[in-house]
């Protein structure tokens, strides 16, 4: 089921997690073991990320180097099916633009249709590990939207091999990624207010925020979206704080602020589980005032923490 068809068949504000994939070499039991606690709350999907391969150097006995590409985490697609099969729960894979090429793409696409995934995220990703900026893969997308145009191409059954006779099309439904805080990138917020149109208005079906602390923030934000003409569900991403490095981690990797009330009270924490039970009561006030005010899902990202969440959702 489409994650558009979750939220207008709603008559509450619906849940959902976000999980990473188990890394490579690692049993799929660890993901097992941090979903199962979570499923009490019968969220409606969860979704399932993913970071780019990375491209290291490795010396060769001649002395040369040969540049290798690893990629840490096995592909979405298998890790979606196989929670789809133990919970009989929807799923979102992440799409993104590095790493990939166009071709690709679409075989990971046409993989997710034969296994019954109706829903994508489109993203662009994030720059190389060894690159200051982000750059594509050789005859990948630079662009999130790129990527966007894809996927809506094939679900009009258009294909990369134009030559292609009798093809079907596909009916993902995508979601994209909006930034409360403007995306670090942008020159301002109200060119990436424009950026995020144009996505909506090629196909995006949906936006999924990026983790916030202040939910005035969420809340300038869907008004400036519905001021530009934006009219597509903006799902609120939610994220436990759990430890006093995160008041330097979370700004530098995703470019967000902690409002001053609770980097304070972080601040006065003697030891990481004082930490929890801040950040636990953080995510609490914040998902309670959003449900309040009608968000149309509460969506969590579980990575590092579940019980905590399991704790918020209990509460709720």
């Amino acid at each position: 089921m489409k994650v558009i068809d979750h939220i207008k068949g709603a008559k509450d504000t619906l849940i959902s997690f976000e999980v990473l994939p188990p890394l490579k070499g690692k049993g799929i039991e660890a993901l097992y073991k941090h979903l199962d606690p979570l499923m009490e709350f019968k969220p409606s999907y969860i979704n399932v990320t993913y970071h780019r391969s990375e491209h290291v150097f490795k010396k060769n006995t001649d002395g040369s180097f040969q540049k290798v590409i690893i990629r840490k985490r096995p592909g979405t697609e298998s890790i979606c099916a196989a929670i789809m099969n133990r919970y009989n729960v929807d799923t979102v894979p992440h799409l993104i633009c590095g790493g990939f090429s166009i071709n690709d793409t679409e075989d990971a696409l046409i993989n997710l249709r034969y296994l019954g995934i109706d829903n994508v995220l489109v993203l662009r990703g994030d720059a190389a590990k060894n690159e200051s900026a982000f750059e594509p893969e050789p005859g990948g997308h630079r662009y999130a939207s790129d990527l966007l145009k894809q996927v809506t191409n094939l679900n009009a059954g258009i294909y990369l091999e134009d030559d292609l006779k009798g093809t079907q099309k596909t009916d993902f439904c995508i979601g994209v990624a909006g930034y409360p805080e403007k995306h670090f990138e942008a020159p301002n917020m109200q060119t990436d207010l424009n950026f995020l149109k144009a996505k909506v208005d090629g196909g995006a079906d949906y936006i999924v925020t990026q983790m916030f602390f202040d939910n005035e923030k969420y809340y300038a934000f869907v008004k400036a979206c519905r001021d530009a003409g934006i009219t597509v569900p903006i799902i609120p991403g939610l994220k436990p704080v759990y430890s006093k490095k995160q008041l330097t981690i979370l700004p530098k990797t995703f470019h967000i602020d902690l409002p001053a009330d609770l980097s304070n009270e972080i601040l006065k924490c003697k030891s990481d589980e004082e930490v929890e039970k801040v950040g636990e009561e953080w995510l609490l006030h914040q998902s309670r005032d959003l449900k309040k005010n009608g968000v149309p899902v509460l969506h969590y990202y579980t990575l590092g923490k579940p019980h905590i969440v399991v704790n918020v959702v209990k509460n709720l």
